[in-house]
């Protein structure tokens, strides 16, 4: 040894055997122990010579590749024991291993790019790499530049050994190599030096994520799911034993060999179970922004792989990222994958993927794993935004059922009660903008077809998403299809586990306020739109519309429920709601405008250009339709303290927008004008029409029996006044009239049926037996609800020639069947009606403007009064006049009783209550009366009690004025007002 050689230098030179025994010295190719030893202590315990250390080494290691890449033994031997040398510096001096990392990442580089065919080699470079990640924190590669390229460079050169494909009919020899690569990676996975900077985990995670997805997208998805469950039951991992569970002096890092001996080889199997392993580690690990970072790593990897035509393994690759990811970060995964889709929402074409992407969405929403802080809102806006994009690009796009999929399955996480009721919300709101506006796009000659189709995907996204609420699988139940209709074209389904489970869901139904915006397709001009929004609505009528009134028998048939049972005031308010109309019965009434609209008009679809009608404000902001304050509250009033309605009971943030419904209505009310008094051959309507008129009208008798019984029979009843023609009448116009005739007489035989009426069946039954010719009302096609189906052609008339002569036909007498229904026992029953009262309703003039003014307008109190308890009748009479102790009614401190109420009708000086003898601290004396105290422009101002014996205006005598005319006086010398409180 020369005199002058530096310490550092003769320390480690001690380390390597002599020349001689250097060729010897395998399989082991370990430095000498003792001056291992010597010079681990030396650079432990002068941290300022470690830099020192590392230039040497790495002089060294820069000489051993180059000899060693021309078949120089003594030169790789010499290299192999460098190596180890630097692993145990690592491993020894972890707390100041920021001094060493640079010089031992670029031994790795070089060793790596000189040697990577070596595996020997490289298995040990691999350990001294796991050594260093594992006692790293990471910092040093954000400081230093150079460092960090290299150790970007080492990270490639392992993902390439981890996905080499060794030119050898050894397959053992692939599987050692990947696994040699796949263990290095494991190491980066697990080291802080991936997780501590922001700006250099998306590289990292870019090189690592492409290595690990190689195997994973080219595996079998039952092998796949064999290691994971694999992975589960043992979570100890083969190559790190510990990551961050302990200190750093407390850390052991993992040794990696080529080969053990004794040992066989590894599988296939084995390099899978790695893969899954680190990826699975690399998602544990990762927060809430590097989930985000991680998922465009993986969309860039799966684009380089060209991966993205295997669907099943991007399915379960994304349920497995919500799956191990941090519970409160999982929300990134079903985030960035709706993102990635706006990022290529503009492609011309549907590309492998944009179907990869959009069946990963669905699979995450569908699986059971919970997801929190995801902002539903603004991935349903998303993908109705994606929808409108793609439809704009072509109405026929591959993709636009995926997406369908995609809005349905957000249904299956519910996080608070009025979830979907909002969701609905916002794709009514976009159904409407859509109605009213049209989707441009390049072609201006598909609009009408863009605008078809973009309904039909927002009506299919919107079914499909309240059955997923439900926890309804996506199967076609329409068991209220016509009786007319065959049964070969209704699906069966009778399997047991795709049957809609029977709990009952405990979120906000969607409210009729909501959906009162879409009744306006019914008439819209085209059939398609027409055919699929009618069975959204039938299957609307039976999931969602509130059903009080509505049982079920033990059959399983829905059947009415007598309203009159229950207290009095129960009954009252029962009866009031299907008089009067809460969101449903209002709901009801638009329903049946539209569907005479659609029988009779000659002009189908609405025209959105023309100024708003002169029955709404000139304003456009509300209909002309006065409500008042009072009955904003509540639009049914409560029953023993609660909300009939809980679903009407905010219609301000409910609706879509007051704008868009006024509009609606204004054109609604331009229909009109093209609806006729008698039908004539200039109806649009087509035999499909009729058809589908006649299905939502038998779901609507069958679900909402009630309801439907009191709103829709006048209805039905004006619809066949429009069918009695002159004898003169042209005989394409008779023929349309049956075709309504054979409707109403349908609809009569649901009618009976439903209420158990044996003489209105016969009758309908008698009727339909004499239908000798064609036409007739023809089948409808199989509907899926929550799937894009393709756009239906509707069943025109057949011309005169072809239909020949009209056969006889004897339609069914509505004056006889009315007179029927309302003596049936049941209906008086259900109804609290008697006879004549339920005849004098259902006989009542009928027109469509009236429909259509009921279905705007909400109840006042006067409205329910009627009919109701005279009890009710008591109190808006007696606002009326100038009351002074209503006023003070409130500043008792306790509960205002009957008794109470009734004193101070009668006078002052028998009240029970010492507030009612205390003047009150407000004068009232120069306010005028008003319904609408908090409506007034005036104020109260607050004032001392004048001392002067203030007038009264109101006297007993007009109290009892009041109570004779609304027929609750004293009669035969008893109160009944009194008498009906005890």
């Amino acid at each position: 040894m020369h005199l002058f050689t530096p310490n550092h230098v003769s320390l480690i030179t001690a380390c390597y055997p002599s020349s001689s025994a250097l060729a010897s010295s395998s399989p082991e190719y370990r430095p000498n122990a003792q001056e291992l030893s010597r010079l681990t202590y030396y650079a432990a315990n002068r941290p300022g010579k470690i830099n020192k250390l590392g230039g040497e080494l790495e002089k060294r290691v820069k000489a051993g590749c180059y000899k060693a890449q021309y078949g120089n033994v003594r030169a790789r031997a010499s290299l192999l024991i460098t190596l180890s040398i630097l692993r145990a510096l690592a491993v020894e001096c972890r707390r100041d291993i920021s001094l060493l990392s640079p010089a031992l990442v670029a031994c790795l580089k070089v060793t790596l790019d000189s040697l990577s065919s070596d595996l020997e080699v490289v298995a040990r470079a691999a350990s001294v790499f796991t050594a260093w990640c594992t006692f790293t924190d990471g910092h040093v590669i954000e400081a230093d530049s150079n460092l960090a390229r290299d150790y970007l460079a080492v990270l490639r050169r392992f993902a390439q050994l981890s996905t080499a494909d060794v030119k050898s009919v050894d397959h053992e020899l692939r599987n050692r190599t990947r696994l040699v690569g796949l263990a290095a990676l494991t190491g980066a996975v697990n080291s802080e030096a991936l997780y501590c900077s922001s700006n250099q985990y998306k590289p990292q995670a870019s090189i690592i994520s492409r290595a690990l997805l190689f195997h994973v997208m080219n595996a079998d998805l039952s092998v796949l799911d064999h290691c994971a469950e694999a992975i589960k039951s043992n979570a100890t991992s083969i190559y790190l034993a510990e990551f961050r569970s302990r200190p750093v002096i407390e850390r052991r890092a993992a040794s990696i060999h080529a080969h053990v001996d004794g040992e066989s080889g590894p599988s296939s199997s084995d390099v899978l179970n790695t893969s899954l392993r680190a990826l699975q580690h690399m998602i544990q690990h990762s927060n809430s922004a590097q989930m985000g970072l991680l998922m465009e790593a993986t969309f860039e990897g799966l684009g380089d792989l060209k991966v993205w035509e295997k669907l099943d393994q991007s399915r379960w690759l994304a349920q497995k990222a919500c799956e191990w990811a941090q519970y409160q970060y999982r929300y990134a995964v079903p985030t960035r994958l709706v993102e990635q889709l706006l990022l290529i929402q503009d492609s011309s074409i549907c590309t492998a993927q944009h179907k990869a992407l959009a069946t990963m969405v669905p699979a995450v929403f569908t699986s059971p794993v919970p997801l929190v802080n995801l902002s539903t809102s603004d991935i349903i806006s998303n993908l109705i935004t994606l929808v409108l994009r793609r439809v704009s690009i072509d109405p026929q796009d591959a993709l636009l059922p995926s997406l369908v999929e995609c809005i349905s399955s957000l249904g299956a996480h519910i996080y608070y009660s009025d979830q979907i009721q909002d969701l609905a919300s916002e794709l009514v709101s976009r159904l409407v903008t859509v109605e009213i506006q049209g989707v441009t796009g390049r072609d201006k000659e598909l609009g009408d077809r863009r605008r078809s189709q973009a309904i039909r995907c927002l009506l299919a996204g919107l079914l499909g998403l309240m059955r997923a609420a439900d926890g309804s699988q996506v199967v076609s139940d329409d068991k209220n299809i016509p009786h007319n209709i065959p049964s070969s074209s209704i699906p069966q389904n009778n399997d047991p586990l795709q049957r809609p489970p029977s709990h009952i869901s405990r979120r906000t139904r969607v409210s009729g306020e909501v959906w009162h915006e879409t009744l306006s397709l019914l008439c819209d001009g085209d059939y398609s739109v027409r055919s699929d929004y009618a069975h959204t609505l039938v299957d609307y009528l039976r999931k969602e519309i509130p059903k009080r009134g509505d049982t079920t028998d033990e059959n399983g048939v829905r059947c009415p429920r007598p309203l009159i049972e229950g207290s009095s005031t129960h009954q009252a308010n029962n009866i009031g709601i299907l008089l009067y109309g809460d969101s449903a019965t209002r709901l009801l009434h638009a329903t049946h405008a539209y569907l005479f609209i659609l029988a009779t008009t000659s002009s189908i679809g609405i025209s959105f250009n023309s100024t708003p009608s002169p029955a709404h404000s000139t304003s456009g902001d509300i209909p002309s339709i006065g409500v008042t304050a009072s009955t904003l509250q509540n639009e049914s009033g409560p029953v023993n303290g609660h909300s009939t309605d809980p679903q009407g009971s905010s219609p301000a943030r409910r609706s879509p927008g007051l704008l868009a419904r006024t509009r609606k209505s204004s054109n609604a009310q331009r229909l009109l004008e093209s609806v006729p008094e008698k039908v004539s051959a200039a109806a649009s309507a087509s035999l499909s029409d009729y058809a589908l008129i006649l299905y939502v009208l038998s779901a609507i008798h069958k679900e909402v029996p009630t309801r439907g019984l009191l709103v829709g029979l006048p209805m039905l009843m004006a619809l066949h006044g429009t069918t009695e023609i002159e004898d003169g009448t042209d005989e394409t116009s008779k023929q349309r009239v049956k075709v309504i005739q054979e409707l109403l007489a349908r609809v009569w035989l649901v009618l009976g049926r439903v209420w158990e009426c044996t003489e209105l069946v016969d009758l309908a039954e008698k009727a339909l037996s004499t239908i000798e010719a064609a036409p007739t009302l023809p089948s409808l096609s199989e509907f899926i609800p929550g799937v894009l189906r393709p756009a239906q052609t509707e069943v025109r008339f057949p011309p005169i020639e072809a239909a020949g002569a009209m056969g006889p036909w004897s339609n069914v007498n509505a004056e006889e069947a009315l007179a029927i229904l309302v003596s049936s026992k049941s209906v008086q029953e259900a109804t609290g009606l008697d006879r004549q009262a339920l005849l004098r309703r259902c006989s009542a003039k009928w027109t469509v403007d009236m429909a259509l003014r009921d279905a705007a307008d909400r109840p006042s109190n006067h409205r329910m009064m009627d009919g109701g308890s005279p009890l009710l009748k008591l109190s808006p009479a007696l606002m009326a006049i100038e009351n002074l102790s209503l006023q003070s009614l409130t500043r008792s401190v306790r509960g205002v009783g009957v008794t109470d109420l009734r004193d101070a009708l009668e006078g002052r000086a028998g009240a029970s209550n010492p507030a009612l003898v205390r003047r009150p601290s407000v004068s009232t004396l120069e306010c005028s009366p008003s319904l609408d105290l908090r409506s007034s422009p005036l104020g109260l101002t607050r004032s001392r009690s004048r001392p002067k014996k203030r007038a009264v205006t109101s006297s007993a005598g007009e109290v009892r004025d009041v109570l004779n005319r609304l027929g609750i006086g004293k009669q035969n010398g008893s109160s009944l007002l009194k008498a009906s409180f005890q």
